[in-house]
């Protein structure tokens, strides 16, 4: 549906985006996630055909949108955009912001925002409402209604719910995912939320300085990440040095089973804090104590004494009752350690 081949863009002697290669199957949804600066934003304009990059090629369902030769501008690219915060027209009520730019009369036009309003679950008595009278979400719904409005076979969202209280984010995304997934519609969200990129997608492309670190299905690049940093960005982690050898790593925490039969010598593995269980024992049972607790509800940060290591562990997991400084405690690990 669409492919990036070898996109590279610099702003003066910045180097922003560095040979970048990317697949979007029809009707998926891609998220590009990284932290600010990696480069996420340009590419999202650039695909938009608001920025011109430097060298590539950029082919949507075989009609070359940008090479050597040749320059789609954004209004021919049939591509939707939605910002961040919405950026509706303050001027304009909800219906004619979702009508901006669509063609036909005004029954017709009528019509096809009642539909899109519909499709977007906003009750008909907003249409008529200046976008400062009407919610956050709702704020991003008109949006995307407008965009939906041009019938794009891309929709690109920069950020969208990155103004959205906790609870409405979650909701609106989930919204937005399932309204695009039935429209048969391909997505590219860019977000530097981990979680709300492995929420949303059906593939995650993670960048760092410019360039993809790793691209794959949530599942894959959360599990199975290439390096620590990618590990660490994607969400909680523990990452131990260990003796390798045989499927095996021996670590602080003891043998642990890891995903690389192969690796042999010092190296370093990491487990995700889903795959450790800490459960208060009698002393005599485990050389490992309790530090300090931080207990934050569903989860706690234990900062843990290990016998014979100096430095203290810090781990993030479910809380558990009877965990106190002093407790000692043991930790039982489940699945394999991905081996770096």
């Amino acid at each position: 549906m669409l492919e990036l081949t070898s996109i590279s863009k610099s702003f003066a002697d910045a180097l922003v985006l560095d040979d970048l290669n990317l697949t979007v199957a029809p009707g998926s949804r891609t998220a590009i996630v990284g932290p600010s600066g990696s480069g996420k934003t340009t590419l999202l304009r650039i695909l938009a055909g608001f920025e011109t990059p430097d060298a590539g090629r950029i082919v949507m369902q075989g009609k070359t949108l940008f090479d050597e030769a040749n320059f789609v501008p954004a209004h021919q690219r049939g591509i939707g955009f939605v910002p961040q915060e919405g950026a509706l027209f303050p001027h304009l009520n909800v219906a004619d912001n979702i009508a901006w730019g669509l063609e036909g009369t005004r029954q017709e036009k009528r019509q096809r925002v009642e539909a899109l309003m519909e499709m977007v679950s906003l009750d008909r008595q907003l249409a008529t409402h200046w976008p400062h009278e009407i919610s956050g979400g709702q704020q991003q719904r008109v949006a995307l209604a407008r965009a939906l409005a041009q019938r794009p076979s891309l929709m690109l969202l920069d950020e969208p719910f990155s103004a959205l209280d906790t609870g409405l984010r979650a909701m609106t995304r989930k919204a937005t995912a399932d309204l695009l997934a039935d429209a048969g519609v391909a997505s590219i969200l860019v977000t530097h939320d981990q979680n709300e990129a492995l929420s949303f997608a059906t593939q995650v492309a993670v960048m760092r300085s410019g360039r993809f670190t790793q691209v794959g299905t949530p599942f894959e690049v959360y599990t199975q990440p290439v390096d620590e940093e990618t590990a660490l960005f994607l969400g909680d982690a523990l990452v131990l040095p260990a003796q390798l050898k045989d499927g095996r790593a021996l670590c602080a925490l003891g043998e642990v089973l890891t995903d690389d039969d192969k690796a042999t010598g010092q190296g370093r593995m990491m487990l995700r804090p889903e795959q450790l269980r800490v459960t208060a024992c009698a002393p005599h049972e485990s050389e490992i104590s309790i530090l300090d607790v931080d207990f934050t509800g569903h989860l706690s940060t234990l900062t843990l004494a290990l016998a014979g290591q100096q430095a203290p562990l810090i781990l993030k997991t479910v809380s558990q009752p009877g965990w106190n400084p002093g407790t000692a405690v043991r930790i039982d690990i489940t699945g394999k350690a991905r081996v770096f």
